[in-house]
Protein backbone atom coordinates (compact mmCIF):
# COMPACT_ATOMS: atom_id res chain seq x y z
CA UNK A 1 0.00 0.00 0.00
CA UNK A 2 1.37 3.39 -0.96
CA UNK A 3 1.93 5.64 1.97
CA UNK A 4 2.49 9.37 2.17
CA UNK A 5 5.52 9.83 4.34
CA UNK A 6 9.26 10.28 4.31
CA UNK A 7 10.43 12.63 1.55
CA UNK A 8 6.88 13.19 0.33
CA UNK A 9 5.67 14.27 3.76
CA UNK A 10 8.70 16.48 4.36
CA UNK A 11 8.27 18.08 0.94
CA UNK A 12 4.61 18.85 1.66
CA UNK A 13 5.41 20.30 5.08
CA UNK A 14 8.54 22.22 4.12
CA UNK A 15 7.51 23.51 0.70
CA UNK A 16 3.80 23.36 -0.05
CA UNK A 17 2.73 24.29 3.48
CA UNK A 18 5.21 27.17 3.54
CA UNK A 19 3.90 28.44 0.20
CA UNK A 20 0.34 28.11 1.49
CA UNK A 21 1.19 29.96 4.71
CA UNK A 22 2.88 32.77 2.78
CA UNK A 23 -0.06 32.88 0.37
CA UNK A 24 -2.55 33.17 3.24
CA UNK A 25 -0.43 35.94 4.74
CA UNK A 26 -0.53 37.76 1.40
CA UNK A 27 -4.31 37.29 1.22
CA UNK A 28 -4.71 38.75 4.70
CA UNK A 29 -2.40 41.67 3.92
CA UNK A 30 -4.13 42.45 0.61
CA UNK A 31 -7.56 42.27 2.23
CA UNK A 32 -6.43 44.44 5.12
CA UNK A 33 -4.89 47.02 2.72
CA UNK A 34 -8.03 47.21 0.60
CA UNK A 35 -10.19 47.37 3.71
CA UNK A 36 -8.14 50.25 5.09
CA UNK A 37 -8.17 51.95 1.69
CA UNK A 38 -11.95 51.67 1.27
CA UNK A 39 -12.68 52.81 4.80
CA UNK A 40 -10.23 55.71 4.51
CA UNK A 41 -11.68 56.73 1.14
CA UNK A 42 -15.28 56.72 2.38
CA UNK A 43 -14.34 58.55 5.55
CA UNK A 44 -12.36 61.13 3.55
CA UNK A 45 -15.34 61.66 1.23
CA UNK A 46 -17.70 62.19 4.15
CA UNK A 47 -15.23 64.57 5.81
CA UNK A 48 -14.90 66.53 2.59
CA UNK A 49 -18.68 66.83 2.40
CA UNK A 50 -18.81 67.91 6.03
CA UNK A 51 -16.20 70.62 5.53
CA UNK A 52 -17.93 71.79 2.33
CA UNK A 53 -21.25 71.99 4.17
CA UNK A 54 -19.69 74.02 6.95
CA UNK A 55 -18.23 76.47 4.43
CA UNK A 56 -21.57 76.65 2.62
CA UNK A 57 -23.55 77.64 5.73
CA UNK A 58 -20.91 80.14 6.74
CA UNK A 59 -22.02 82.31 3.77
CA UNK A 60 -25.56 82.56 5.26
CA UNK A 61 -24.47 84.18 8.47
CA UNK A 62 -26.67 87.28 7.82
CA UNK A 63 -29.94 85.34 8.08
CA UNK A 64 -31.97 85.57 11.22
CA UNK A 65 -31.75 82.65 13.61
CA UNK A 66 -35.11 81.01 12.66
CA UNK A 67 -34.43 81.26 8.94
CA UNK A 68 -30.89 79.95 9.40
CA UNK A 69 -32.14 77.03 11.49
CA UNK A 70 -34.85 76.23 8.93
CA UNK A 71 -32.30 76.38 6.13
CA UNK A 72 -30.31 73.65 7.83
CA UNK A 73 -33.41 71.46 8.11
CA UNK A 74 -34.31 72.06 4.46
CA UNK A 75 -30.76 71.25 3.36
CA UNK A 76 -30.93 67.92 5.16
CA UNK A 77 -34.33 67.10 3.64
CA UNK A 78 -33.27 67.99 0.07
CA UNK A 79 -29.87 66.28 0.11
CA UNK A 80 -29.32 64.88 -3.41
CA UNK A 81 -27.09 61.85 -2.73
CA UNK A 82 -29.68 60.22 -0.50
CA UNK A 83 -29.37 56.89 -2.39
CA UNK A 84 -25.88 56.37 -1.05
CA UNK A 85 -25.58 58.61 1.99
CA UNK A 86 -28.02 59.73 4.63
CA UNK A 87 -27.74 63.35 5.84
CA UNK A 88 -29.21 64.06 9.24
CA UNK A 89 -29.79 67.37 11.03
CA UNK A 90 -29.48 66.98 14.78
CA UNK A 91 -30.33 69.83 17.14
CA UNK A 92 -27.97 71.07 19.82
CA UNK A 93 -29.97 69.07 22.35
CA UNK A 94 -29.24 65.84 20.41
CA UNK A 95 -32.72 65.50 18.86
CA UNK A 96 -32.98 64.27 15.27
CA UNK A 97 -34.85 67.07 13.49
CA UNK A 98 -34.60 66.06 9.81
CA UNK A 99 -33.18 63.32 7.60
CA UNK A 100 -32.61 62.99 3.86
CA UNK A 101 -34.50 59.69 4.12
CA UNK A 102 -37.73 61.60 4.89
CA UNK A 103 -39.64 61.98 8.16
CA UNK A 104 -37.62 60.47 10.95
CA UNK A 105 -39.64 58.53 13.41
CA UNK A 106 -36.89 56.50 15.01
CA UNK A 107 -34.53 57.14 17.90
CA UNK A 108 -32.00 59.96 17.76
CA UNK A 109 -28.41 58.72 17.14
CA UNK A 110 -26.16 58.66 20.18
CA UNK A 111 -22.75 57.95 18.65
CA UNK A 112 -19.74 59.77 20.07
CA UNK A 113 -19.03 61.86 16.98
CA UNK A 114 -22.15 64.04 17.53
CA UNK A 115 -21.31 65.46 20.94
CA UNK A 116 -17.61 65.58 20.07
CA UNK A 117 -18.33 67.70 16.98
CA UNK A 118 -20.35 70.16 19.11
CA UNK A 119 -17.61 70.31 21.74
CA UNK A 120 -14.69 70.72 19.36
CA UNK A 121 -16.66 72.77 16.78
CA UNK A 122 -15.03 70.66 14.02
CA UNK A 123 -16.07 67.64 11.93
CA UNK A 124 -15.63 64.32 13.79
CA UNK A 125 -15.65 60.78 12.31
CA UNK A 126 -17.21 57.58 13.63
CA UNK A 127 -16.76 53.97 12.47
CA UNK A 128 -18.65 51.25 14.26
CA UNK A 129 -22.06 49.80 15.00
CA UNK A 130 -25.18 51.94 15.24
CA UNK A 131 -26.57 51.42 18.72
CA UNK A 132 -30.21 51.46 17.62
CA UNK A 133 -30.10 49.57 14.30
CA UNK A 134 -27.12 47.29 14.98
CA UNK A 135 -25.77 48.10 11.52
CA UNK A 136 -22.12 48.91 10.91
CA UNK A 137 -21.76 52.49 9.69
CA UNK A 138 -19.28 55.21 8.85
CA UNK A 139 -20.38 58.70 9.93
CA UNK A 140 -18.97 62.22 10.05
CA UNK A 141 -20.67 64.89 12.15
CA UNK A 142 -20.15 68.55 11.16
CA UNK A 143 -21.21 71.33 13.59
CA UNK A 144 -23.54 74.13 12.34
CA UNK A 145 -22.38 77.40 13.88
CA UNK A 146 -24.59 80.52 13.83
CA UNK A 147 -23.08 83.95 13.23
CA UNK A 148 -23.01 84.69 16.95
CA UNK A 149 -20.80 81.60 17.46
CA UNK A 150 -23.61 79.43 18.83
CA UNK A 151 -23.64 75.76 17.75
CA UNK A 152 -27.26 75.25 16.74
CA UNK A 153 -26.88 71.60 15.71
CA UNK A 154 -24.99 69.04 13.68
CA UNK A 155 -25.29 67.91 10.09
CA UNK A 156 -24.34 64.21 10.18
CA UNK A 157 -23.32 62.21 7.10
CA UNK A 158 -23.98 58.50 7.49
CA UNK A 159 -23.39 55.54 5.17
CA UNK A 160 -23.73 51.80 5.76
CA UNK A 161 -20.64 49.64 5.41
CA UNK A 162 -22.71 46.83 3.91
CA UNK A 163 -21.65 47.54 0.32
CA UNK A 164 -18.17 48.37 1.52
CA UNK A 165 -17.93 45.07 3.39
CA UNK A 166 -19.17 43.26 0.30
CA UNK A 167 -16.39 44.88 -1.74
CA UNK A 168 -13.85 43.82 0.85
CA UNK A 169 -15.28 40.28 0.84
CA UNK A 170 -14.95 40.17 -2.95
CA UNK A 171 -11.34 41.22 -2.68
CA UNK A 172 -10.80 38.43 -0.13
CA UNK A 173 -12.55 35.85 -2.35
CA UNK A 174 -10.59 36.96 -5.41
CA UNK A 175 -7.37 36.65 -3.42
CA UNK A 176 -8.33 33.20 -2.14
CA UNK A 177 -9.16 32.11 -5.70
CA UNK A 178 -5.78 33.30 -6.94
CA UNK A 179 -4.09 31.54 -4.02
CA UNK A 180 -5.99 28.33 -4.82
CA UNK A 181 -4.83 28.50 -8.44
CA UNK A 182 -1.27 29.15 -7.34
CA UNK A 183 -1.45 26.22 -4.88
CA UNK A 184 -2.82 23.98 -7.63
CA UNK A 185 0.12 24.88 -9.87
CA UNK A 186 2.54 24.36 -6.95
CA UNK A 187 0.99 20.97 -6.10
CA UNK A 188 1.06 19.79 -9.72
CA UNK A 189 4.62 20.92 -10.29
CA UNK A 190 5.69 19.64 -6.88
CA UNK A 191 3.98 16.30 -7.48
CA UNK A 192 5.85 15.89 -10.77
CA UNK A 193 9.13 16.94 -9.20
CA UNK A 194 8.80 14.74 -6.13
CA UNK A 195 7.85 11.77 -8.33
CA UNK A 196 11.12 12.21 -10.24
CA UNK A 197 12.82 11.76 -6.86
CA UNK A 198 10.60 9.22 -5.09
CA UNK A 199 10.20 6.74 -7.97
CA UNK A 200 13.93 6.11 -8.42
CA UNK A 201 14.47 6.26 -4.64
CA UNK A 202 11.80 3.56 -4.14
CA UNK A 203 13.46 1.44 -6.82
CA UNK A 204 16.85 1.92 -5.17
CA UNK A 205 15.37 1.11 -1.75
CA UNK A 206 13.72 -2.06 -3.08
CA UNK A 207 16.97 -3.27 -4.62
CA UNK A 208 18.92 -2.28 -1.49
CA UNK A 209 16.56 -4.40 0.64
CA UNK A 210 17.20 -7.35 -1.68
CA UNK A 211 20.94 -6.85 -1.30
CA UNK A 212 20.56 -6.58 2.48
CA UNK A 213 18.61 -9.87 2.46
CA UNK A 214 21.42 -11.65 0.65
CA UNK A 215 20.62 -11.23 -3.06
CA UNK A 216 24.07 -9.95 -3.94
CA UNK A 217 25.18 -8.93 -7.40
CA UNK A 218 21.89 -7.37 -8.58
CA UNK A 219 22.19 -4.01 -10.32
CA UNK A 220 20.02 -0.90 -10.17
CA UNK A 221 19.08 0.59 -13.52
CA UNK A 222 18.73 4.39 -13.53
CA UNK A 223 18.56 7.02 -16.24
CA UNK A 224 19.55 9.91 -13.98
CA UNK A 225 23.01 11.48 -13.96
CA UNK A 226 22.46 13.48 -10.78
CA UNK A 227 22.92 12.59 -7.10
CA UNK A 228 20.35 9.78 -7.44
CA UNK A 229 22.36 8.29 -10.27
CA UNK A 230 25.53 8.53 -8.17
CA UNK A 231 23.73 6.77 -5.28
CA UNK A 232 22.57 3.97 -7.60
CA UNK A 233 26.09 3.57 -9.00
CA UNK A 234 27.55 3.40 -5.49
CA UNK A 235 25.03 0.69 -4.47
CA UNK A 236 25.72 -1.23 -7.70
CA UNK A 237 29.44 -1.14 -6.96
CA UNK A 238 28.80 -2.25 -3.38
CA UNK A 239 26.54 -5.08 -4.58
CA UNK A 240 29.17 -6.29 -7.04
CA UNK A 241 31.92 -6.14 -4.45
CA UNK A 242 29.83 -7.97 -1.84
CA UNK A 243 28.94 -10.64 -4.40
CA UNK A 244 32.60 -11.15 -5.23
CA UNK A 245 33.44 -11.39 -1.53
CA UNK A 246 30.59 -13.85 -1.00
CA UNK A 247 31.86 -16.05 -3.84
CA UNK A 248 35.37 -15.99 -2.39
CA UNK A 249 33.96 -16.73 1.07
CA UNK A 250 31.92 -19.70 -0.15
CA UNK A 251 34.86 -21.08 -2.09
CA UNK A 252 37.09 -20.73 0.95
CA UNK A 253 34.53 -22.35 3.29
CA UNK A 254 33.92 -25.18 0.84
CA UNK A 255 37.63 -25.82 0.39
CA UNK A 256 38.35 -25.60 4.11
CA UNK A 257 35.40 -27.86 5.00
CA UNK A 258 36.52 -30.54 2.59
CA UNK A 259 40.07 -30.28 3.89
CA UNK A 260 38.85 -30.67 7.48
CA UNK A 261 36.58 -33.64 6.87
CA UNK A 262 39.39 -36.12 6.16
CA UNK A 263 41.46 -35.51 9.33
CA UNK A 264 38.30 -35.27 11.46
CA UNK A 265 37.08 -38.58 10.12
CA UNK A 266 40.45 -40.10 10.97
CA UNK A 267 40.44 -38.57 14.47
CA UNK A 268 36.91 -39.80 15.14
CA UNK A 269 37.63 -43.28 13.81
CA UNK A 270 40.87 -43.74 15.73
CA UNK A 271 39.36 -42.35 18.93
CA UNK A 272 36.60 -44.93 18.70
CA UNK A 273 39.18 -47.65 18.03
CA UNK A 274 41.33 -46.60 20.97
CA UNK A 275 38.31 -46.33 23.29
CA UNK A 276 37.50 -49.95 22.52
CA UNK A 277 40.70 -50.98 24.34
CA UNK A 278 39.59 -52.24 27.74
CA UNK A 279 43.10 -51.92 29.20
CA UNK A 280 43.19 -48.14 28.79
CA UNK A 281 43.68 -46.30 32.10
CA UNK A 282 40.97 -43.89 33.35
CA UNK A 283 42.80 -40.63 32.61
CA UNK A 284 43.65 -41.66 29.08
CA UNK A 285 40.08 -42.83 28.48
CA UNK A 286 38.75 -39.51 29.76
CA UNK A 287 41.07 -37.63 27.41
CA UNK A 288 40.14 -39.81 24.43
CA UNK A 289 36.44 -39.29 25.20
CA UNK A 290 36.98 -35.53 25.10
CA UNK A 291 38.87 -35.88 21.79
CA UNK A 292 36.03 -37.96 20.35
CA UNK A 293 33.34 -35.53 21.51
CA UNK A 294 35.14 -32.46 20.17
CA UNK A 295 35.94 -34.20 16.88
CA UNK A 296 32.24 -35.00 16.43
CA UNK A 297 31.35 -31.42 17.25
CA UNK A 298 33.80 -30.14 14.66
CA UNK A 299 32.42 -32.66 12.15
CA UNK A 300 28.91 -31.33 12.75
CA UNK A 301 30.16 -27.79 12.20
CA UNK A 302 31.84 -28.82 8.94
CA UNK A 303 28.61 -30.49 7.78
CA UNK A 304 26.69 -27.31 8.62
CA UNK A 305 29.19 -25.21 6.68
CA UNK A 306 28.91 -27.52 3.67
CA UNK A 307 25.11 -27.40 3.86
CA UNK A 308 25.23 -23.63 4.15
CA UNK A 309 27.42 -23.43 1.05
CA UNK A 310 25.00 -25.65 -0.85
CA UNK A 311 22.12 -23.37 0.14
CA UNK A 312 24.07 -20.28 -0.93
CA UNK A 313 24.92 -21.85 -4.29
CA UNK A 314 21.41 -23.23 -4.79
CA UNK A 315 22.73 -26.81 -4.73
CA UNK A 316 20.77 -27.96 -1.68
CA UNK A 317 18.42 -30.77 -2.69
CA UNK A 318 15.84 -32.82 -0.81
CA UNK A 319 15.26 -36.56 -1.06
CA UNK A 320 11.50 -36.51 -0.70
CA UNK A 321 9.56 -39.56 0.40
CA UNK A 322 6.59 -40.56 2.53
CA UNK A 323 7.76 -40.70 6.15
CA UNK A 324 6.33 -41.16 9.61
CA UNK A 325 7.67 -37.95 11.08
CA UNK A 326 6.21 -38.64 14.53
CA UNK A 327 8.26 -41.82 14.74
CA UNK A 328 11.36 -40.00 13.54
CA UNK A 329 10.83 -37.21 16.07
CA UNK A 330 10.22 -39.64 18.97
CA UNK A 331 13.43 -41.51 18.12
CA UNK A 332 15.36 -38.22 18.15
CA UNK A 333 13.87 -37.20 21.50
CA UNK A 334 14.63 -40.62 23.03
CA UNK A 335 18.19 -40.60 21.75
CA UNK A 336 18.87 -37.01 22.76
CA UNK A 337 17.30 -37.33 26.21
CA UNK A 338 19.99 -39.86 27.22
CA UNK A 339 22.69 -37.40 26.26
CA UNK A 340 21.03 -34.51 28.10
CA UNK A 341 20.76 -36.55 31.31
CA UNK A 342 24.53 -36.49 31.51
CA UNK A 343 24.27 -32.67 31.56
CA UNK A 344 21.52 -32.73 34.22
CA UNK A 345 18.88 -31.52 31.73
CA UNK A 346 15.50 -33.27 31.60
CA UNK A 347 14.00 -33.62 28.10
CA UNK A 348 10.24 -34.13 28.50
CA UNK A 349 8.18 -35.45 25.59
CA UNK A 350 4.57 -34.18 25.63
CA UNK A 351 2.80 -37.08 23.95
CA UNK A 352 -0.28 -36.43 21.81
CA UNK A 353 -2.45 -39.45 21.00
CA UNK A 354 -3.98 -37.86 17.90
CA UNK A 355 -3.11 -39.77 14.77
CA UNK A 356 -0.64 -38.02 12.47
CA UNK A 357 -0.46 -39.24 8.87
CA UNK A 358 2.75 -39.72 6.96
CA UNK A 359 3.95 -36.63 5.14
CA UNK A 360 6.08 -36.08 2.06
CA UNK A 361 9.46 -34.85 3.29
CA UNK A 362 13.18 -35.47 3.50
CA UNK A 363 13.39 -37.24 6.90
CA UNK A 364 17.20 -36.95 7.13
CA UNK A 365 17.11 -33.19 6.63
CA UNK A 366 14.29 -32.77 9.14
CA UNK A 367 16.19 -34.91 11.66
CA UNK A 368 19.05 -32.46 11.16
CA UNK A 369 16.65 -29.58 11.91
CA UNK A 370 15.23 -31.16 15.07
CA UNK A 371 18.66 -32.12 16.40
CA UNK A 372 19.97 -28.61 15.78
CA UNK A 373 17.02 -27.05 17.63
CA UNK A 374 17.44 -29.46 20.56
CA UNK A 375 21.16 -28.73 20.63
CA UNK A 376 20.45 -24.97 20.72
CA UNK A 377 17.93 -25.47 23.52
CA UNK A 378 20.54 -27.34 25.53
CA UNK A 379 23.30 -24.79 24.86
CA UNK A 380 21.31 -21.58 25.33
CA UNK A 381 18.54 -22.66 27.73
CA UNK A 382 20.08 -25.61 29.55
CA UNK A 383 20.44 -23.63 32.75
CA UNK A 384 16.67 -23.98 33.14
CA UNK A 385 17.20 -27.71 33.66
CA UNK A 386 14.26 -28.73 31.49
CA UNK A 387 13.26 -28.91 27.81
CA UNK A 388 9.80 -29.76 26.50
CA UNK A 389 9.17 -31.28 23.06
CA UNK A 390 5.89 -32.05 21.32
CA UNK A 391 4.49 -32.96 17.90
CA UNK A 392 0.85 -32.66 16.90
CA UNK A 393 -1.55 -32.04 14.08
CA UNK A 394 -3.04 -28.57 14.01
CA UNK A 395 -5.25 -26.95 11.34
CA UNK A 396 -4.04 -29.17 8.52
CA UNK A 397 -0.37 -28.80 9.44
CA UNK A 398 2.15 -30.81 11.40
CA UNK A 399 3.51 -28.69 14.25
CA UNK A 400 6.69 -29.50 16.19
CA UNK A 401 7.48 -27.37 19.25
CA UNK A 402 10.61 -27.38 21.40
CA UNK A 403 10.77 -25.15 24.45
CA UNK A 404 13.56 -24.50 26.92
CA UNK A 405 13.29 -22.74 30.28
CA UNK A 406 16.41 -20.61 30.02
CA UNK A 407 16.74 -16.81 29.86
CA UNK A 408 15.11 -16.54 26.42
CA UNK A 409 16.19 -14.30 23.54
CA UNK A 410 16.45 -10.50 23.91
CA UNK A 411 13.53 -8.87 22.09
CA UNK A 412 15.82 -6.82 19.83
CA UNK A 413 17.53 -10.05 18.65
CA UNK A 414 14.44 -12.16 17.89
CA UNK A 415 14.23 -11.00 14.29
CA UNK A 416 17.97 -11.53 13.74
CA UNK A 417 18.73 -14.98 15.19
CA UNK A 418 17.99 -16.80 11.92
CA UNK A 419 20.48 -14.71 9.98
CA UNK A 420 23.69 -16.39 8.93
CA UNK A 421 26.64 -16.04 11.31
CA UNK A 422 24.52 -14.14 13.82
CA UNK A 423 25.17 -15.14 17.44
CA UNK A 424 23.90 -12.08 19.27
CA UNK A 425 24.69 -11.74 22.96
CA UNK A 426 24.92 -15.49 23.55
CA UNK A 427 28.22 -16.74 24.98
CA UNK A 428 27.61 -20.32 23.81
CA UNK A 429 29.95 -21.84 21.23
CA UNK A 430 28.84 -22.15 17.63
CA UNK A 431 29.16 -20.76 14.12
CA UNK A 432 25.83 -18.94 13.98
CA UNK A 433 24.70 -20.72 10.81
CA UNK A 434 22.77 -23.67 12.26
CA UNK A 435 19.43 -21.86 12.44
CA UNK A 436 19.99 -20.30 9.01
CA UNK A 437 20.41 -23.80 7.54
CA UNK A 438 17.38 -25.10 9.47
CA UNK A 439 15.23 -22.20 8.30
CA UNK A 440 16.18 -22.90 4.68
CA UNK A 441 15.44 -26.64 5.00
CA UNK A 442 12.03 -25.97 6.57
CA UNK A 443 11.26 -23.35 3.89
CA UNK A 444 12.15 -25.89 1.16
CA UNK A 445 9.48 -28.14 2.70
CA UNK A 446 6.94 -25.31 2.43
CA UNK A 447 6.97 -24.79 6.20
CA UNK A 448 7.79 -22.10 8.74
CA UNK A 449 10.40 -21.91 11.49
CA UNK A 450 9.32 -19.49 14.23
CA UNK A 451 11.31 -18.42 17.31
CA UNK A 452 9.67 -16.55 20.16
CA UNK A 453 9.96 -16.03 23.89
CA UNK A 454 7.62 -18.37 25.77
CA UNK A 455 5.23 -17.09 28.44
CA UNK A 456 6.92 -17.48 31.81
CA UNK A 457 10.42 -17.47 30.36
CA UNK A 458 12.50 -19.48 27.95
CA UNK A 459 12.53 -19.84 24.17
CA UNK A 460 9.83 -21.57 22.12
CA UNK A 461 10.77 -22.85 18.66
CA UNK A 462 7.93 -23.91 16.35
CA UNK A 463 8.32 -25.86 13.11
CA UNK A 464 5.13 -25.92 11.04
CA UNK A 465 4.99 -28.24 8.02
CA UNK A 466 2.18 -28.90 5.52
CA UNK A 467 0.56 -32.33 5.65
CA UNK A 468 0.30 -34.08 2.29
CA UNK A 469 -3.26 -34.91 1.24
Amino acid sequence: MKRIGGLHKRWILNTVMVVFALGMLCVIIVTAVFSAYYHTSVQADLRYRAETTTDFFADYGNLDYSTYYQSCINYAKTFEDRNKIELQFISASGRLVASSYGNWTGQAPVTSDIQLAMDTRAPQPFIGKDEWTGERIIAVSSPIIYSNGQVIGVLRYVTSTRLLDWQILKVFLYSITILALVMLVVLLSSGYYIRTILVPVRQITKKAHKIANGTYGIQIQTKYNDEIGELASAINEMSTQINQNEVMQREFISSLSHELRTPLTAITGWSETLLSDENMDADTRRGMTIIQREARRLTEMVVSLLDFNRIQDGRMTLNMCQADLRGEFEDIVYMYSSRLKQENIQLEYLDDDEEIPEITCDPERLRQVFLNILDNAAKHGGEGGRIEASIRRQQGRLVVQIRDFGPGIPEDELSLVKRKFYKGSSKARGTGIGLAVCDEIVAMHGGDLILENAPGGGTLVTVSLPISQ
